[in-house]
């Protein structure tokens, strides 16, 4: 349901999956819309602001 709803919100070609959790004690599972493989990479993020964050939830939420 969340991947299908990521798919609608931005262009991509699939939904990776990316299981990760170093900086705190538990794991996370993270779905990141990608293109090809090399964009399952957190080198090529970079920080959101609150505002950015929130609306990019809305919308996500919104494709539910």
């Amino acid at each position: 349901k969340i991947a299908a709803a990521l798919r609608k919100t931005f262009p991509c070609k699939r939904v990776g999956i990316m299981v990760a959790g170093m900086e705190v004690p538990h794991a996370h599972i993270h779905l990141i819309p990608i293109n090809t493989v090399f964009d399952l990479s957190f080198a090529k993020t970079k920080p959101a602001g609150r505002d950015e964050l929130a609306a990019t939830a809305g919308k996500i939420k919104a494709n539910l």
